[in-house]
């Protein structure tokens, strides 16, 4: 009786998971990365004939050239504020196009279709490309390191908040709506507050990209510190490059601390 019950519960037991899936996946993702490298002429040997020249420069951008920090503080600060404008600017002119966007707000796709077709090309143009663009049309400086920087800002948070906009809890909305509440009340009392928290972590996630970016944007003429970066590159100083570095380095991560602080009071 014991043997018919073992044999009875082996044959209802469900087969394992077959690990052919895993090993054919594993092998697709091998040929791409093998047909990239080939397609791309990247080799470990090159990697390795580099070496010696890596530590050369390594050997020429220390030690920094601390004295260079006084000259090069009024751009970095040049460039914090272009980061903080074109964040707001950015962030502004999000809210509408995401409202736009979400399909469970508009409701027809007539209306969200062509907006995340918009944003889709706003996303696709860089945005040192963008600088350029505003560099040819307005002029060196900030300013067009500032547009560049809240076109590209427009693009990351709406799209964010758009795709978060989509996950709400339809009840409050649907509430309201039986109720007779008019769109802006239903968008002001039923969706702000589910966003909002979401809307602020996008918001300060960009600020410190926006930061990064700003950093380089002086290379084609958009104001901030990216104009020493290419001074001093191009004039062979790494000395005065690794200063550069530095110093982003210590904004950046100082505004990472601040935002996670910010996140943790807000959120």
């Amino acid at each position: 009786m014991k043997a018919q019950v073992k044999s009875s519960q082996q044959t209802l037991r469900p087969k394992a998971p077959g690990k052919m899936k895993h090993y054919f996946t594993v092998a697709i993702v091998i040929l791409l990365l093998w047909g990239s490298a080939v397609q791309t002429e990247a080799t470990f040997g090159e990697l390795i004939q580099g070496l010696p020249n890596m530590l050369d420069l390594l050997k020429e951008m220390f030690p920094p050239k601390w004295g260079y920090l006084s000259k090069i503080w009024s751009a970095m600060l040049e460039t914090i504020r272009m980061a903080l404008l074109g964040t707001t600017f950015g962030a502004i002119m999000a809210v509408p196009i995401a409202l736009l966007s979400a399909s469970n707000i508009a409701r027809h796709k007539w209306i969200y279709y062509p907006i995340r077709f918009i944003l889709n090309l706003i996303r696709t143009i860089p945005d040192l490309l963008l600088a350029a663009l505003f560099v040819a049309i307005i002029g060196l400086g900030a300013l067009p390191g500032i547009l560049a920087l809240a076109f590209f800002s427009l693009g990351v948070i709406a799209k964010l908040t758009y795709e978060a906009l989509e996950t709400i809890d339809p009840g409050p909305l649907e509430a309201m709506t039986a109720a007779g509440a008019h769109p802006l009340q239903i968008i002001k009392f039923g969706v702000v507050p589910q966003i909002k928290p979401h809307f602020i972590s996008f918001l300060l996630y960009t600020f410190e990209i926006n930061v990064r970016a700003a950093a380089v944007l002086g290379l084609v003429g958009a104001g901030g510190i990216g104009h020493y970066y290419e001074v001093t590159l191009g004039f062979l100083e790494y000395d005065k490059t690794c200063m550069i570095i530095i110093v982003t380095l210590a904004v950046v991560l100082a505004i990472d601390y601040i935002s996670s602080k910010l996140r943790e009071k807000l959120l």
